[in-house]
């Protein structure tokens, strides 16, 4: 067996000199607790760069979309449409709030919410008489979803849309940010993502009484006073101004870091460029290029996704199936979903692969090489 030093991460955080002048700034600032004007700037910059009037710092992904659903009055008895190829923060966000996700399946060829599906889901939910109070897209990994075609379907149903992108920051399509879409949108800055801020979200909106209600509730609710007065259950939900001067800085790399993922990328599609079977999942050229993913047809290829994933594993890279669809998960059992079979399909043929760009050279050609080993072996 062949063994490493260490193993190469799927997406490991990219920090280095500038980070720790802006923390150590911060620190030695004073403004430690969650409020200051790293956390101020950092919210007007990232509003700036998405391109939407209010930005509201938080500690997760998560944390901003059960915000954005608080916004938008979802609550018992409402009906949100979720897709079913996602991470399950995006279902557990509508669980929060009292409502009840019903998912819809994702498009093939990109893992993005089925617009056809939607509509027709939404056509029957509403002959049902439902309550649905929001349909969220989830741009999976670090591609927009196609809000040309989801934003007029939902308009036609009066349903808002709340953008999940988490994983999308610095993506775009047609020439607009991710994050910009619908009547909210949610950003993730977890270890893993694009950019970090250790942990962290952030919720966005152009919409003004989405904010004034947003920004109370994420500090516990607590009203403008000189004592502790609460008339709304809040949370705790703010990010530190440290942790906000570590994503300030994140962001003035932003670009660099997405042309770096860009470039594995392409790195991955020739070196499966010719191989029967393998296709890389959706051909955006906007993408951020979160994690770049391949689909795997064993009947063409001769093996399985599950079978690099082995080979890669036992020599110290680390890879992850696509996300099991929300419908299968057990604490899902149950639920409604309008299914095509597409995101069983990319669960059990999907693959995704190391694409940080915190990835040195000798990393990606050995992940390279190990890659050319393993297709060697199956001709």
């Amino acid at each position: 067996m062949i063994t490493r030093s260490r193993t190469i991460p799927l997406s490991a955080p990219d920090v280095g000199r500038l980070e720790q002048e802006y923390v150590l700034a911060a620190l030695r600032s004073g403004w430690v607790a969650p409020t200051g004007p790293d956390l101020d700037l950092f919210e007007r910059e990232v509003a700036d760069r998405v391109g939407v009037p209010h930005a509201v710092a938080v500690n997760s992904g998560t944390a901003a979309l059960h915000l954005a659903l608080l916004g938008i009055g979802a609550g018992p008895g409402d009906v949100v449409v979720v897709p079913t190829l996602t991470f399950v923060a995006s279902a557990n966000a509508v669980v929060y709030t009292g409502a009840t996700p019903v998912f819809v399946d994702c498009d093939a060829a990109t893992g993005n919410l089925d617009v056809d599906l939607l509509s027709g889901l939404l056509a029957e939910l509403d002959g049902e008489g439902a309550s649905v109070r929001a349909v969220m897209a989830v741009d999976v990994y670090g591609s927009c979803a196609d809000y040309d075609r989801i934003l007029p379907c939902c308009d036609r149903w009066g349903v808002p849309v709340v953008e999940d992108a988490a994983e999308a920051l610095g993506a775009r399509h047609h020439g607009r940010a991710a994050g910009s879409f619908g009547k909210a949108a949610a950003l993730s800055f977890n270890g893993n993502k694009i950019m970090t801020t250790s942990g962290g979200g952030m919720l966005l909106t152009a919409d003004d009484d989405l904010v004034h209600r947003a920004r109370p509730l994420a500090s516990q609710a607590r009203l403008p006073v000189e004592h502790y007065e609460h008339a709304d259950v809040g949370y705790n939900y703010r990010l530190s101004n440290v942790l906000a001067a570590l994503g300030r800085a994140q962001l003035c790399r932003l670009d660099g870091m997405i042309e770096r993922r860009r470039a594995v990328r392409e790195r991955y599609a020739k070196a499966f460029a010719g191989v029967d079977g393998v296709r890389l999942l959706g051909e955006d050229p906007a993408a951020n290029c979160w994690l770049t993913t391949i689909v795997v047809d064993p009947e063409r290829s001769g093996w399985r996704a599950r079978d690099l994933a082995v080979h890669l594993a036992v020599r110290g890279v680390e890879t992850r199936p696509v996300f099991k669809p929300m419908h299968l998960q057990p604490v899902f059992a149950g639920a409604r979903a309008a299914l095509n079979g597409a995101a069983e399909r990319l669960f059990h043929n999907g693959l995704t692969l190391p694409s940080g760009s915190a990835l040195e050279e000798n990393e990606i050609r050995t992940v390279l090489h190990d890659i050319t080993e393993f297709l060697d072996g199956r001709r």
